[in-house]
Order: structure tokens, then sequence, then C-alpha cells
């Protein structure tokens, strides 16, 4: 094995006991280090992960079905590097690993530098829904785009290159040691910058890396702006953008892109693209904090520069739409009283008078719902599980058999589905079929639909009953087909075409041709330069109507199948998306407003003229040419000899390594206790290992308490642990203690038995072995003199709850958990078993819900005996914490008691609920220190136990209050600060009350 990895570890821990401890702990240090080999050397994570390493690089793919990706995503990686090197002047001080996966159905990537340069890719195509992301070949704009991420979070000057070398690496905040909050900032200052920033410089220089083809230069983002200027609507100053603008918007962190991509290209065009390179490059004399380097080279505050930015897009969005206005625009009136957030494609269904879509927005859970035509209204049919952003899911209707269909899981593997939209019945036709961009076949009631699987888009036929899709055909990787609809005759197909170029089309395709086999289109419609969306067939399958930004504003236009004319429907001065032909002489099509998209009805006649509005990255290019030499090129001109990059199969084992050391402090029995702590990995995160060594020179502590160690190994579901006289940093502050003296040690299992996300069922196992203990391990303030101990745990947990856009909290659905413990003391046998249920039911004020919440369990052990008791008692916070907030849902919890003041063999608790509507801040505190919301939220509940034992049963209620408030510093870490207190009414005992301030570090 390699330096740094387990035997590392394992001599760690064993030279921890060269201070005079008896054999019997050496030999059980032994057995733990001995367990952690074990785990490490039996099981493999898959012997399908195969690691490709050049000099700079090491990919980490599924050789079975990903081999063929490996040379061109080699050829992206060193396109994208070697331009972040000429820019930049960075070169990686280690390989940046990158993972391809393909666990969505829509392209992704994320990347993180902490505590290693990490790129995590999913290889289906990316959406094209709106054009909101304009790229050329996904792979390539993914390479530029996260490389730039891993350049801005990662290059080093000076003190950061000391501080890793004093930490032996980037140290990654962690709750258990939240001292590595400041070592984090001192490895990795530009980390602590707002995800604006981040993505506005990706997005910025992936564009024009891309030679112009980008965000950047996008008519969706253009739109976005002008909407807001012709709707009088506020801008966000950085601080109101990061603390709301990204939490109650439709679009959430979309707004990061949208607002960081605009202030990145108007400093470009303002100052100089230079210039803006300069603030990002972590070059030597450069400030840490992004905001003082902005100070630095633009020589004023970042808060008056973006005030600056958007006086003049006011200014600039406003010519804009002046110039729209040169031709008359078209009238439009609205169908819904209000804005419906994301919408999918839309179908009328004239004899109910209604419109059929899938909407998403803040405060009501996403759902396929009806608009009626007659007073806008808006009747829910069904929730759809996980929706996307703009297109909510895929949809089609069968207006013969009243069916509506619609993809659950899209941001997973999707499902397919379908309800009836009278009696608002769901049935699953096909689980994790992949199979989207669906469109009906009315000839012969079958559906069409684009699979996605293993990069490849597959076009397919599902007929009656929707139990199978059939292949028609696999185009190869770079070509992305979608948006599919079939004439009503049955006879054509008609889909939109993306070419590696970034090229788009839409192709009219016989479908008898198909069937044969041969996808030659008998029509391709080209945009000029822009993509088409959502062509549909007219009823009569004369026409095809769609959308495109071919003048930069996205308009209806129509396209005549048999001659081949083109003609623009519209001249819309924000945008007009999805048109459906009303039959009347009129289009239904969604208007673009800052809210989302409303519904409304145009005239469906052709428009004379179409004005064609100015872009800002156009402005940028022919004020500053430079940034025309930063396109990098095809990346199939880098060369690339795979014979001389290093394959293996890869073993995370085999990869783990020291990620950083550094030095914590901790609680044992009211003293401090000084010490240092280990963290190990291997690149990919797949096993994890810390070791924790302090000591309390407090010499009120017997010396074979003084020394304090924990051990910590986590391999996919297992986890094993070792502890001597734990000590915790919490325990520092507060009534909840979880330092013990003694020693133990665990190994745990857990797997996810059902994953359908938002449904999981859980199942854990664990075992733990104590020696020398004199409390309870779970229960602080029940004494007992215990020699041996092993506990067992089984537990068995469902979750299955949603919320809407803009949740602060789980807002319905239900949870339960049955859990079965087992304990020998001393040779003495002890078994509990209890389980528990939540069910939470959204109320129609936004982000608000009840939760009743039960839980039961019993003891066959006599009541006399400590373990075989449940404790009860105290909101459980400490002043602080790492834990949940809201610790008074937990089993154990009861405001207004002491901790663990109320005990019985057997128990019955019940809690009632109210989360209240959060308060949303816009602007409390500065960009590195703010408030993000407040929670509030009201309890009420009943504990009785030793309910077969009338003289020892205690029955005590209580009432309460909490509320919690989020705080966020170094732009990327999450604070709660909360406050509670209750009051507990007990026969005989009097009205007690209990405070609470707790304030929760991190996540």
């Amino acid at each position: 094995m390699k330096a740094g990895g387990i035997p590392a570890a394992v001599r760690y821990l064993l030279a921890s006991f060269r201070f005079g401890y008896s054999s019997s702990v050496r030999r059980l240090a032994i057995c733990c280090a001995v367990v952690l080999l074990v785990l490490g050397a039996s099981v493999t994570v898959s012997a399908q992960l195969t690691s490709l390493e050049t000099d700079h690089l090491r990919l980490v793919y599924f050789r079975a079905t990903e081999s063929y990706l490996t040379p061109h995503a080699v050829r992206t990686f060193e396109n994208s590097l070697g331009f972040q090197r000429r820019l930049f002047g960075y070169d990686p001080a280690e390989k940046v690993t990158v993972l391809l996966t393909d666990f969505t159905d829509a392209g992704n990537a994320g990347t993180t530098s902490v505590p290693r340069d990490f790129v995590g890719v999913q290889i289906a195509p990316l959406s094209a829904a709106l054009e909101a992301m304009p790229a050329n070949e996904r792979l390539n704009t993914i390479m530029n785009h996260e490389l730039v991420h891993v350049t801005a979070l990662d290059q080093p000057s000076g003190p950061e290159r000391f501080f890793r070398r004093l930490f032996g690496g980037k140290v990654n905040p962690v709750a258990d040691h939240p001292e590595s909050i400041l070592y984090f900032y001192l490895t990795t200052p530009r980390v602590a910058a707002p995800r604006w920033y981040h993505e506005g410089i990706a997005v910025f220089l992936d564009t024009w890396m891309a030679g112009g083809l980008g965000r950047a230069q996008g008519a969706y983002d253009e739109m976005v702006f002008r909407s807001m200027v012709l709707d009088g609507s506020r801008f966000y100053d950085p601080l109101g953008l990061a603390s709301e603008g990204t939490k109650v918007d439709f679009q959430l962190e979309i707004n990061s892109y949208l607002y960081g991509t605009r202030f990145m290209t108007w400093l470009a065009d303002r100052h100089s693209p230079e210039a803006v390179v300069r603030w990002v490059a972590r070059g030597e004399g450069s400030k840490a904090y992004y905001a003082s380097q902005f100070r630095s080279v633009f020589g004023m505050s970042l808060e008056r520069a973006w005030a600056d930015w958007v006086a003049w897009e006011q200014e600039f969005q406003q010519r804009n739409i002046e110039a729209v206005r040169r031709y008359p625009t078209t009238p439009y009136k609205d169908l819904s009283r209000r804005a419906l957030g994301s919408v999918s494609r839309a179908y009328l269904d004239k004899e109910a008078s209604r419109i059929y879509a899938a909407f998403n927005y803040p405060g009501v859970v996403a759902h396929v719902g009806a608009i009626s035509l007659a007073d806008g209204s808006v009747e829910k049919i069904t929730d759809i599980k996980g929706p996307v952003i703009y297109e909510v899911t895929s949809l089609a209707y069968d207006p013969a058999s009243r069916t509506l269909f619609y993809t659950a899981d899209n941001n997973a593997f999707r499902d397919l589905m379908a309800v009836d939209p009278r009696t608002k019945k769901t049935r699953m036709l096909m689980k994790d079929a992949r199979v989207g961009d669906l469109a009906l076949d009315a000839a012969d009631r079958s559906l069409w639909g684009v699979r996605h699987f293993n990069g490849i888009c597959t076009l397919v036929r599902i007929p009656p009953p929707y139990r199978e899709w059939n292949q028609v055909h696999s185009w190869p990787y770079g070509q992305v087909v979608y948006d599919l609809d079939v004439s009503p005759d049955g006879r054509l197909l008609s889909a939109a075409m993306g070419e590696v170029s970034g090229r788009q089309s839409l192709q009219i395709i016989p479908i008898a041709s198909l069937l044969a086999g041969d996808t030659t289109p008998s029509a391709v419609v080209e945009f000029e330069g822009s993509a088409p969306s959502n062509f549909t067939f007219s009823p009569d399958g004369r026409y095809l109507y769609g959308t495109s930004y071919q003048t930069g504003v996205s308009n209806v236009f129509r396209y005549e199948v048999a001659s081949g004319a083109r003609e623009a429907m519209s001249n819309s001065e924000t945008g007009f998306f999805r048109p459906v032909v009303a039959g009347d002489d009129s289009l239904i099509v969604f208007r673009y407003t800052g809210e989302g998209f409303v519904p409304a009805r145009i005239a469906g006649r052709p428009v004379a003229d179409v004005s064609a509005i100015t872009f800002l990255g156009q402005q940028l290019v022919e004020r500053h040419p430079v940034i025309k030499g930063w396109m990098v090129g095809s990346p199939a001109a880098v060369p690339f000899d795979p014979s001389r990059a290093r394959t293996r199969d890869y073993r995370p084992i085999e990869s783990l390594g020291l990620e950083s050391f550094y030095p914590v402090v901790e609680g044992y029995k009211d003293t401090e206790a000084p010490g240092m702590h280990f963290a190990f990995s291997d690149p990919v995160q797949l096993n994890r290992a810390g070791l924790t060594a302090s000591y309390s020179p407090d010499g009120s502590l017997p010396a074979g308490e003084r020394l304090h160690l924990r051990a910590d190994y986590e391999r996919r579901e297992w986890k094993a642990r070792f502890r001597l006289n734990a000590a915790d940093f919490y325990d520092l502050f507060g009534p909840t203690k979880r330092s013990r003296k003694g020693y133990s040690m665990g190994l745990g299992w857990g797997r996810t038995l059902v994953y359908d996300a938002p449904r999981e069922l859980d199942l854990d196992v664990r075992a733990d072995y104590y020696g020398n203990l004199e409390r309870l391990p779970d229960y602080q303030n029940v004494a007992a003199d215990v020699r041996s101990l092993l506990t067992t745990r089984a537990r068995l947990a469902s979750s299955d709850v949603r919320g809407s856009l803009g949740k602060v909290d789980d807002e319905k659905g239900r949870k339960w958990q049955l859990a079965l413990d087992g304990d020998t003391v001393d040779g003495k046998e002890f078994l509990r078993a209890w389980g528990g249920v939540d069910l939470g039911f959204a109320l129609p004020l936004r982000h608000s819900s009840v939760w009743l919440r039960g839980s039961a369990g019993a003891s066959p052990n006599r009541r006399e005996e400590p373990f075989a008791n449940f404790y009860f008692g105290g909101f459980g916070n400490n002043w602080v914490d790492q834990g949940e907030e809201k610790r008074y849902r937990t089993r154990d919890s009861f405001p207004g008691v002491e901790i663990n003041d109320i005990g019985g063999r057997n128990y019955v608790k019940a809690m009632v609920e109210w989360n209240l509507p959060p308060v949303r801040f816009r602007r409390l505190g500065h960009p590195g220190f703010y408030a993000t919301w407040a929670r509030p939220a009201l309890f009420a509940g009943s504990v009785v136990t030793n309910l077969d034992a009338p003289g020892a049963r205690r029955t005590v209620t209580d009432v309460g209050a909490q509320v919690d408030l989020r705080i966020t510093i170094l732009s990327s870490l999450d604070l709660t600060l909360s406050g509670g207190y209750a009051l507990a009414f007990e026969e005989g005992r009097g009205v007690r009350p209990e405070g609470m301030v707790s304030l929760k570090l991190l996540k």
C-alpha cells in the first residue's frame, strides 16, 4: 500500500498507546486497527471503476460503459487546463480528479478544491430548455467551465502555500472540529467567495473559450434583465442576491449564474477583460478576500461598482425595449392571475376548456395542473416527484383516453407515469425508463421519446399499454435530439437536433423511414445561430409552431410543412414560449416575467416585422477584441497517446492519503483538552478516516482519564470507530455531554434499501463494545458502573417528504422508523423496542405546515434496571452545537424538564408542531456574514411512561416555541442561531420552564 494510506493511520493509532496504558487497552487498540484493515482490504468499491492518469489528470470512470469517452475527456481537460495556465498562470500542485458518471438523465457537473481538486461529471446531454444554457459539445463546455472553477478556487499565493504546508494540505471544514473553519479560510480563501462570483467568472470565460457560444452572450440572459427593467423589478445587490434572490425566486441558484455572468461581462466592457482576470487570479501580492482584491484592482468598492452596473443595465435594456418597439409589439391577454414559475409543454383540452401543463413556483409543491380558460384558476392534478428547472417534467396528452403522461425523478433516472386528469388517479408505467421529450402519435396512440443512457441519445417508441420501449435509432455521442412531436396523421416526426459544433436545427423525418432505419430528414430548418424550441404540429398538420431567439428575443414562428415557408407570429418585448394553437385564430403562449411564465393569448396571425436587440456580449467583443484570442480551439487537436497514460483499476483503499492535520481543542468533564486531528481520504472520497488525539492537563482528573483518542473510518456502507475517554468539542458549551470515561469500539453497517427520491428506506445495524463506563452511553445523567457493555442496534427508517421552491423545512409527507436495541451488561441481557411516525400537512400559507409526531417503546426487563428504561428531557441543544437545531423533535427530547429526568420501561409520546411561514431577510449583515431567514415554530407534546404500573406512571405535557435564524459566513458556510422556550406541566410538580439558546456550527 502507498505511504499515507491505512498503514500510516494504524501507526498513528498504535503510537498513541505509548503512555503506559494497560496491555488490555493496547490489545483493544490493535483489534480496532485490524478491523480497519479488514474492512479496507475485503471490500472493493467496484471492479468496474478505472483510473487513467496523466501528468495533471486522474480520470476515474466506469470502464464497461465509459471507456469510449476517455480520450475525448482527456483532450478536453488538457485543452482547458492549457488555457488556465496561459491566462491565469495556474499550474495545479496536485492532479485534478475527474469522475465520469451516468447517474442522471441531464448533464451536469460540480467542482470542489477542498480537500483536493475534484470535478464530478454527469455525462448525459445538457438541457436545451429555453436555450437558457447555449453550449457546444457537452464535455468541452463542462471542462472549460469547471476548470475555471478549479483555478479560481485553488490557485494559491504565498500565504496559502505556507498554510497548506503547515496543515499538510487544504483543510475541509467539519462540524466535529469547528476550528477547521479558520484553517479552511487560511488554506483556500477564495472558496469563501459567493456563488455568483464563481459562476460568473466560469460562465464569462467558458463563453469566450467557445468562441462566443455561451451565457455571456445568451439571449435568455438578455431577456431576464430586459424583463426586469420593463416590469420595474428590483435588482438584487450582492448581499440581497445571496441571502434572498437565490432562495425565493423561481430560478433559485440560477440567479447566481445570471447576475454573476452579467456583472463580470459589464466589468470587462467598462474596464477591461484583463482587469477581470486580475481580480480573479490569486497572484503574488493579491488580496486573499475577493472583495478586497476587487478594490485593489478597480479602485472602488464592490458595492459601488454593482450599483453602477445596475444603473447602466437599466439604461441599456431601456434602449433594447425601445428597439423592439420600433415595430408594433404583439398585444396579449393573460389567462392566469399569477406567474406560474417554470412551465412544461402545454396541451389544450377544448372539451373541458382548460390547459394542461406542469408548474413549479415558490410556495407550492411542483405539480401537473389545469388552467381554466374561463377564469384563470389553476387546479392541481398530481404532484411531480423530482421536477427540473424550466421544463418541470416531460408531458404528453392523449385526448382519446383522457390520459396525461409525464415523467418523475427528472433529476435522476426518469420514470414514466400516467394520470387521469378527471379522477387524479396516477399509475407508474415504467420505472427508471430514462425516457423524456415525450410526444403522442394520435394515429396509433403510441408514445415517442428520447432515452438517455451512457451519454447517448436513443429515439424510442412506446406502444400501448406503455410497459416497454422499443429502440428506433441511437445517434453517436455528440448528437443530441430533443423537443419531439408527431403529426396528427402519424406520418411525420419533428425534432430539434444539436450538433457537436453547437449548431441547432429543426428536422422533419418521415416515421415510415425511421421505422425502416433511415433517419434522413425530409426537411431541415435553420434559425441563423439560434435554437428551435418546442416546435409542435398544428391540429391540421399543416404547420409547426415554436419559438426561437432569431432576433435576440424569443418570438413565435410557424413553419409550413408543405412549402417550407417560415413566418414570424409575434414581436414580443420580453419573450413568448411554448405556443399552443387555440383553434379560434389565436395562440396560447407563455409570457416570460420575473416571477416565471404567465399563460396568455395572442392573435394567430403573422406579423410584418420583428425587431432585433443589442447583446452586451456583442458590444464587449467590438470594444475589447482581445477576447477573440481566448477561443481554445478544438480539443481534437490536442495530442493524447493512451499508451503513455497509466491505466489501472481504481482501488480506493490504496489511494487513501493524508488530507490535512491541525490543532483542535475538546471538552472532557468540564476540562479542556488540546490535541491534533488527522484527516485521510481517497481522491473520490469513497473512503474517509480520521484520528484525533487530545490531552487534558487538568490535575483534578485521574491520570488514566487525561488521554483522549478518537479514530473513525468510513467506507461506503461500513463505519468503524474507536474511543478512549471520549472527548468532544461541544462539551465545552452547555448542558449536553457526549464525553465518556472508558473505552469503546464499534462497527456499523447501513444501506439504503429503497432510493426513489424523495422516498427512502434505510436499514442501519451497528454493534459497540464499551469498557469501564460510569454513565450510560446514550443518557448522560444516568449513572452506571459498567465494566463490560456490548450494545447492538438495528433501525429501519422510511422518509417521503417534500417541499416547494424556497422552502426552509419539509412541508408535507411522512416518516417512520422501527428500532430494536439490545444490551449485554456484565453478562445480563436487556432488550428495548421502539418506533415512531411523523405526518406532515402543507397549509395554504406559503411554506407553512403542521406535523403530527409520535413514538412508543417498551422493554420486557425490570423497571429498576437502568438499561431497561427509556429517558426523556430537555431541549438537548448546547450553547454551541452541531446536531439538529430542532432537537425537540427527537425521541429523547422533552423541553421543560431536565435532561433524562423522565424515565420508564415503556412509553407513549406525541407532539403537534406548527411551522409558521419563515421570514426572509434581504439585507441583514454584509456579504461575508449575513442572515438569510428566521423560522418560527410552535409545539405541544405529551409523554406517558410506565403505562403498566400506575404507581410509577408519569404523565408530562409541554408547550413551547423555537425560532431558528440561519446565518451564512464566508459565503458558503451555514450557522443556525436558535432560541427556544418551553413550559412543562406535571401533576404534583408544578410548572417548570426551560429556555434554550444555541448556535449550530455548519449544517
